[in-house]
């Protein structure tokens, strides 16, 4: 195994510092011979598509496969075996006294040679990824390649550091009336079992690495239970720690992968099972919250929907703030997690060359989204495809609500890809709408759907916004504003509700990019999620210290 010693006290030196860095660069002109690396690993994928994946699971009862590409919309053809849950958990438990009893400065280190692994089939993994999620290439790479393999590097430093903070042995001694009692005391870090990690359809390492590697870090055992639109980057990822794990030594049943179908899933079935111990979940907001509410006795870190608002409130250059905002409702049509989705808007907005009508700016704003899209290529690169062919179900329905209840600021449409002309494709549908239509934009729509609310006034904006997040789940939020004052008593309301906050940010930049090592992701105050990407309560959990004593057998 190389050493990664260096590189992993480099990424401590940033989590404790929350500056800019990462072992990995996000251009893949930048990787290492990319030139050889990338057209080797697309071959690598084609050579996967309509075949059994090569995976030896315990318990295999089938095979199954359900992918579809959303840029060909065709089956993918791949099957994977399907293993019975009973055989998954008995071989997890038969697998975790080794594991817990290494030494967790070795566990770490066998993962982060892990992740290396991964960076090293990379050019795999996105069109792996391309062909399940449906994001563009330059988003698989950077968002769901190296900035996830960040994360998992991240949620190893807090693993490291929660185990770190409990010393393996203490001398202790005190006088109890003439006796002087001293006691030699050992204490055990003790894993809590078999977690089940559930990954959802359009963005599954991003979510999942950080989980698998806090769990693995800390002792336990993990059983991946992905999407079934979207298993091929985690039969990927298990199979790549799994050989890892057998070659040096560990039984690979440490990490296992449960598939199911869309219409027989086995989601209750694995959070169920009494050797359960952990769960980490993302996903829709309403099996989120099942899981809250019926895991115990195990824990469980979940991340669901996202209702992210923006209050635009006044700006010192409104074109620049339309612009970012527009780019950051297309990207990806929408279906990230912090993708904001409402933008409330107070009847003028406060500019320097004094204020805007609210219709002006929903206008411009309606005008920026749609010049993105007009050139395929750029709109290929920025919206990407639509995942789920029921998210273009959910466009025409919010299309026909928003009709009689407000104006149709833009239409969504399909464009044609420039290098898949059978993508599933839509442009983002934006609806201007009034308070009265809370029923229909204070819940995730996802896709590309965007919502303009009036309001009365900046303040007005503000509460409504922070409200919709408090109450419904949000994990991000965005102001535009010129007063210092107004901004401190949002950043004060957004903290309140449970929502990071972005400020007045214009240029290159997305306004939703979290960057390893520094943003947070994720604040578990409200229903967007109750687990943080990430902070030692992330990690902490998942193990428990016990200890013993006894009186000391040798004294100085």
């Amino acid at each position: 195994m190389t050493d990664h010693r260096a590189i992993f006290q480099r990424a401590q030196a940033a989590c404790a510092s929350r500056e800019c860095w990462s072992p990995y660069p996000e251009m893949p002109k930048l990787y290492p011979d990319a030139e050889t690396a990338a057209p080797a690993g697309e071959a690598a994928f084609r050579a996967m598509l309509g075949k059994p994946f090569a995976l030896d699971l315990p318990g295999v009862t089938g095979w199954v496969g359900e992918e579809v590409s959303p840029y060909t919309q065709a089956p993918l053809g791949i099957t994977y075996p399907q293993a019975d849950p009973q055989a998954l958990f008995a071989a997890a438990r038969a697998a975790l006294p080794g594991w817990a009893a290494a030494d967790p400065d070795a566990r770490v280190m066998l993962l982060m040679e892990g992740l290396d692994r991964l960076y090293a089939r990379l050019f795999t993994l996105v069109p792996a990824v391309m062909h399940t999620a449906g994001q563009s290439y330059n988003m698989a790479y950077a968002g769901s390649g190296v900035n996830a393999l960040d994360r998992g590097i991240e949620a190893l430093v807090y693993a490291d550091q929660a185990m770190r903070s409990v010393t393996p042995r203490a001398d202790w001694a005190r006088r109890f009336g003439r006796d002087e009692i001293r006691l030699e005391k050992t204490y055990r870090l003790v894993p809590r079992g078999v977690a089940v990690c559930f990954t959802c359809a359009s963005f599954a390492t991003w979510n999942a690495w950080p989980s698998i590697l806090a769990s693995l870090a800390t002792g336990n055992a993990v059983i991946v239970k992905p999407h079934p639109a979207s298993v091929l980057p985690m039969a990927i990822t298990v199979r790549v720690f799994r050989d890892l794990l057998a070659e040096q030594g560990f039984d690979p049943n440490l990490l296992t992968l449960c598939l199911d179908t869309v219409a027989d899933p086995l989601g209750k079935v694995l959070i169920q099972h009494p050797d359960c111990a952990i769960v980490d979940f993302t996903g829709s907001a309403r099996f989120g919250q099942w899981v809250e509410a019926n895991a115990h006795p195990a824990i469980a870190f979940t991340e669901t929907s996202g209702c992210n608002t923006v209050v635009l409130a006044g700006a010192e250059d409104l074109d620049a703030a339309i612009r970012s905002l527009a780019t950051t409702m297309c990207m990806f049509s929408a279906q990230m997690c912090t993708s904001p989705q409402n933008v409330y808007l107070p009847p003028t907005v406060d500019t320097p060359d004094g204020p805007v009508p609210r219709d002006v700016v929903a206008d411009r704003l309606a005008g920026a989204i749609d010049a993105l899209t007009q050139d395929p290529r750029r709109a290929g690169m920025i919206l990407a495809t639509v995942q789920a062919p029921q998210t273009l179900g959910l466009i025409q329905w919010v299309r026909d609500q928003a009709a009689g209840r407000g104006r149709i600021l833009l239409e969504s449409r399909g464009y044609e890809h420039p290098d898949f002309p059978g993508a599933r494709t839509a442009t983002p549908l934006l609806v201007q709408v009034g308070k009265d239509a809370h029923d229909l934009y204070a819940e995730e729509r996802f896709g590309p759907i965007g919502f303009v609310i009036d309001c009365d006034s900046p303040e007005d904006a503000l509460h409504q916004a922070t409200e919709d997040a408090r109450s419904n789940g949000g994990i991000t939020g965005f102001l535009y504003a010129r007063d210092e004052g107004f901004i401190a008593r949002a950043e004060t309301a957004y903290a309140r509700a449970g929502a990071q906050l972005t400020i007045n940010l214009t240029g290159a930049m997305p306004l939703n990019f979290a960057a390893a090592y520094s943003d947070y992701h994720v604040t578990g105050l409200n229903g967007a999620g109750n687990a943080t990407l990430t902070t030692l309560a992330f990690v902490a959990s998942r193990f428990a210290v016990a200890q013993s004593r006894r009186p000391t057998r040798f004294h100085d």
